[in-house]
């Protein structure tokens, strides 16, 4: 991989050398879009991130100084942050950019061949998941769940069976999804705040203020969503799909069942799983089944048919992992999203 995105860089360098004698000569009539300038003449900052929430958290603390930036979320069409690799196009804007900010984790494990390759020494990268350190959490596997070691080795003996234990304890992967806690993503803006005022010392100021609004907007929708689960009866979600919501169900002391892990790419539930889930629903006599956005609900709707009453509602959650350029121009921003879970966690606990 390192050595197929060394040669793209490489090779995207030098048509943009080919090309620099022709466009010199055309400077007075054109822009590259490389290098955009503000009203004020000066060069806007490139910033280049992977996914929704690190893309609205910067316009967010930029503000009004938008004409500023030159902004870019590359999971832009909905593309899945486990499945998506990068275009030569991405590369090339991540290489020459001032700022980058990414997850982090195995989904990610493109970014370090990127990085490598870039021709901007002095770019300020962001990983999320290094700045939250220790409040990062392994992907957990629950009752229930499906998991891909699930079935393997059911014959080893003891001493095997130990052993696998440890070659699986190795292979844990981190639980990517950090931005669905409102308290990260404050932590995440203190970050990239300070990150700006350093790039863009002129504008310090506004961007700290910007960032204490928002901050004070965070602080308020997680007061919100304690009040709803301290008032609710029920403290357990049924997710009859995968499960990136630990890090929320976390924060508000909720337990939860599910399907599949945050980052598996399983469609399709065993008979025991269905069965299982269907039990749980009864047990607790919840009301709702929860599937996140894109979710076809084919797992849910079959869970609740094995259910003893058969009428529980099928609610989604939306993880932000499928919002697109057209959304975005729509107006749906993080913290809109949020609050839009909330009411569905309101309802899901009622």
């Amino acid at each position: 991989m390192k050595k197929i995105i060394s040669i793209i860089v490489a090779v995207m360098l030098i048509a943009g050398s080919l090309s620099a004698c022709s466009d010199k000569q055309n400077s007075d009539n054109k822009q590259d879009s490389q290098s955009v300038s503000n009203n004020s003449g000066t060069k806007k900052l490139k910033i280049v991130t992977t996914i929704f929430p690190e893309y609205d958290w910067v316009r967010t603390i930029v503000g009004e100084n938008a004409d500023q930036l030159d902004l870019t979320m590359l999971l832009d069409n909905g593309v899945d942050l486990h499945s998506y690799q990068p275009s030569i196009d991405d590369i090339l804007k991540i290489s020459t950019c001032d700022m980058f900010i990414y997850v982090g984790g195995e989904s990610d494990k493109w970014v370090d061949d990127a990085l490598a390759q870039a021709t901007n020494k002095d770019m300020v990268v962001i990983d999320l998941l290094d700045i939250l350190g220790d409040k990062v959490k392994n992907e957990e596997i629950v009752e229930g769940m499906e998991h891909e070691h699930e079935h393997e080795d059911e014959d080893h003996d003891h001493e095997e069976d130990h052993d696998h234990d440890e070659d699986h304890e190795h292979e844990e992967e981190l639980d990517e999804h950090v931005w669905l806690s409102l308290n990260n993503a404050g932590i995440i803006c203190d970050k990239i705040t300070e990150s700006l005022k350093k790039l863009d010392s002129a504008n310090a100021d506004l961007y700290q203020s910007n960032l204490n609004a928002y901050k004070e907007k965070l602080s308020s929708l997680d007061a919100q969503y304690k009040t709803a689960v301290n008032e609710s009866v029920v403290k357990t979600l049924l997710f009859g799909d995968r499960f990136p919501f630990r890090y929320m169900t976390d924060d508000y002391g909720l337990s939860y069942y599910a399907a599949f892990t945050g980052c598996s790419a399983e469609t399709e539930a065993s008979f025991e799983t269905v069965i299982f889930l269907a039990g749980k629903i009864d047990e607790y006599n919840l009301k709702s089944i929860l599937t996140i956005e894109g979710s076809d609900k084919k797992i849910a709707e079959t869970i609740r048919n094995n259910t003893n009453t058969k009428d529980q509602k099928i609610l989604t959650l939306n993880s932000m992992q499928g919002i697109t350029s057209t959304d975005i121009s729509n107006g749906v921003t993080y913290l809109s999203v949020m609050t839009d879970n909330l009411n569905i966690l309101k309802d899901a606990l009622n």
